[in-house]
């Protein structure tokens, strides 16, 4: 499955675009400020993770910014299976952060995750990243007040419960999406 938004081409990643995550994560630890996981640390777990086969109810996506010059990968984001819920994570890097990109795409992938019939997703946030705490709010999550352990290279850390309710007709802050394909 891909999904475009104004500025973003969303499509799952492939065992070839492990340079370009390397390159996008290299300059930064890939750290993470929500606690869906991990990025793969090493080249083999990088391959690992491009070829592992995704649930479709599931996506995983990269977010490519379509641009003059070419496609460039600025992030990931997707849903996951924690526990009896579904769990958003994302990730930026780090030189294309502060331009408004996981907002785009989070709004883009709640859509998605709504049209594949969930009802609610949540997302665990590292209390550290006041930006982070922003995107939730201004795409429609709130903060259910609980927290959870979550591991952050591979130490456990507290995080915080946000919910995002997409029974709401219409879901309040879940954008038009330019355009959705089907895989």
């Amino acid at each position: 499955m891909f999904v475009r938004t104004e500025r973003l081409f969303l499509r799952p990643g492939w065992p070839e675009d492990v340079d370009d995550l390397v390159e996008a994560i290299s300059d930064d630890a890939g750290e993470r400020k929500l606690g869906a996981g991990e990025l793969p640390r090493s080249m083999g777990a990088m391959r690992d993770y491009l070829a592992r086969p995704r649930d479709p109810r599931l996506p995983h996506f990269f977010m490519y910014l379509r641009s003059p010059g070419g496609p460039k990968l600025v992030g990931g984001i997707g849903l996951g299976q924690i526990e009896d819920e579904v769990e958003l994570g994302y990730w930026i890097a780090p030189c294309h952060r502060g331009r408004g990109f996981a907002r785009e795409a989070v709004r883009a992938v709640l859509a998605q995750a709504r049209s594949l019939g969930h009802r609610r997703v949540v997302v665990s946030h590292f209390a550290d990243n006041p930006a982070t705490r922003e995107v939730l709010e201004e795409t429609g999550f709130a903060d259910s007040g609980a927290e959870c352990e979550r591991f952050s290279h591979g130490e456990p850390v507290r995080a915080r419960i946000y919910v995002a309710n997409l029974t709401e007709r219409p879901f309040r802050h879940v954008a038009a999406v330019a355009g959705a394909l089907p895989a």
